[in-house]
């Protein structure tokens, strides 16, 4: 896999079906769409999206062997602007609504964007939890290191969201450009807390530990996809964003936490 760019959880709403990395089997009807279907493929698509769209660039690749993916992974606010100044883009899968119409608005879309799946927020703490995080209002003690997504980042705007709903001022150290930014801070104890989603502690493989936010406190992120209007191989696009709607893709996003839409 070539991935170029910015490289860089509740069980209520999925749990992980599964082992991730366990590619699923393709389907007659997937195989068939091979037929053709050759070039490179530039994905831009969230962070969040990191291990979920490597499977799905093998299980792509596999049923059309003459294409190659390439995946350019970050945050979704810095993938737009990349998009909207020209960088060279087939698809764009974003982490929000926000910023995918904020693309469209620039005619840089060539399709309907399409809801492919979704997520909520976790708050993630290191393994132990050796700050003692229980919630929300946790966020607001001084004595803790705490990181939150940069503001403008869908997972930046969405935990800041859920910390108004709980009526707590976040005490924040860090904000970070992306959701693998901030879990690789957590992983590694440099903070104490962050507030991430739910696919990023099912990916951790226990290298953090969630603690669920309220429904009431929670909010849920809905992932657009669309075909770019400036797409250097379109029909190829067009093939992958019916992939990643087909019960293939969908199956491989449910492995790691992401609910249907």
């Amino acid at each position: 896999m070539r991935v170029l760019g910015l490289i860089a959880a509740t069980a209520l709403l999925l749990a992980a079906c599964g082992d991730p990395g366990a590619t699923p089997a393709l389907s007659s009807s997937t195989t068939a769409l091979a037929s053709g279907l050759d070039g490179e493929l530039l994905v831009s698509a969230a962070a969040s999206l990191t291990d979920a769209f490597a499977d799905i660039e093998t299980a792509f690749e596999h049923a059309n062997p003459g294409v190659d993916v390439v995946l350019n992974l970050g945050g979704s606010s810095s993938l737009r602007e990349q998009i909207i100044e020209g960088a060279p883009a087939d698809v764009f899968a974003s982490a929000n609504m926000a910023n995918m119409d904020d693309v469209r608005t620039a005619g840089e879309v060539a399709t309907e964007p399409r809801v492919f799946a979704a997520n909520l927020l976790q708050i993630a703490v290191p393994a132990g939890n050796p700050g003692g995080v229980t919630g929300l209002e946790d966020f607001g003690r001084g004595d803790l290191l705490i990181g939150l997504c940069a503001e403008g980042v869908p997972c930046g705007d969405f935990a800041r969201e859920a910390l108004r709903k709980a009526g707590v001022d976040p005490a924040v150290d860090t904000n970070e450009p992306d959701v693998r930014a901030l879990l690789t801070k957590i992983e590694i104890g440099e903070l104490d807390a962050g507030i991430t989603y739910v696919t990023d502690v099912v990916t951790s493989g226990g290298a953090v530990e969630g603690i669920e936010i309220p429904a009431e406190q929670n909010v849920t992120a809905d992932y657009p996809i669309a075909v770019l209007a400036n797409a250097p191989n379109p029909v190829v696009a067009e093939t992958f964003v019916a992939f990643v709607l087909s019960a293939e893709g969908q199956a491989i996003l449910e492995q790691y936490g992401f609910a249907s839409p």
